[in-house]
């Protein structure tokens, strides 16, 4: 993995987390989506942190099954001690550590290519993520705090339902299925509405800035090369005639 192609991994994990945890809800029980979602979080580890290191351990591919299993093992212990919240701000810490060493990569450094543009996808989606944790936080500690969602249920049943409703959000969708009830979650929401209009327009601004950087670049003269004028072109054709 090199800094040309980095992201590319970073989107399909993303992508694979966001799709399995919506199908391990749809088909399965409460046991399979949390394994499912423990597996796609290492899967999502290698691949960020090998943004910036490609011989980071956790590529060797036998180290994948033990660490699945550890995360697994760890996160069941977690829920069946009553500290989903621990394994919560692991979690939220993970993602947000993520996002800022994807965004130091990505904002406003060089030139943009295929990469660059696969990466801001990847942090606008990471942005989303972070948000759906701090909104099952927010659910587990002040339970009611939204309409529609379950006050009694574990971490790896409301998250894909936060994921849903945190998109919704970011986008400025608002179908009004899920909303917030307490000031906290308010707050929450709104703010995560207004952080994905301002990224947006930053994204925008720094696409457009660095084209136009570019096309600057490349259309500038060289300073060695003369320019002549027509007058002196006719003054040296009449000479030449005489």
């Amino acid at each position: 993995m090199t800094r040309q192609d980095n992201f590319i991994y970073l989107t399909f994990s993303l992508i694979l987390l966001l799709l399995g945890t919506s199908l391990a809800q749809q088909f399965f029980d409460d046991s399979v989506p949390r394994l499912v979602q423990s597996a796609i979080i290492v899967t999502l580890l290698v691949a960020v942190w090998g943004v910036d290191s490609k011989d980071f351990v956790l590529r060797k591919t036998f180290i994948f099954p033990l660490a699945i299993l550890f995360f697994s093992f760890f996160g069941a212990w977690l829920d069946d001690a009553g500290f989903d919240q621990v394994y919560l701000l692991l979690l939220l810490s993970f993602l947000i550590s993520s996002a800022l060493r994807t965004a130091k990569q990505v904002l406003f450094t060089g030139e943009i290519d295929g990469n660059k543009i696969l990466g801001a996808i990847c942090l606008y989606l990471l942005m989303g993520l972070i948000w759906a944790v701090l909104y099952t936080l927010v659910q587990l500690t002040f339970p009611g705090s939204f309409t529609n969602i379950s006050t009694d249920s574990a971490w790896f049943t409301l998250f894909p339902d936060f994921i849903y409703f945190s998109f919704v959000t970011i986008t400025t969708l608002g179908f009004g299925d899920i909303s917030p009830l307490l000031p906290i979650s308010r707050f929450l929401v709104y703010s995560e509405a207004i952080v994905g209009q301002f990224y947006m327009a930053i994204l925008v601004a720094s696409l457009v800035g660095s084209h136009m950087s570019n096309f600057g670049a490349n259309n500038k003269l060289p300073k060695n090369i003369p320019i002549k004028s027509e007058t002196a072109d006719k003054v040296t054709h009449k000479q030449a005639k005489q």
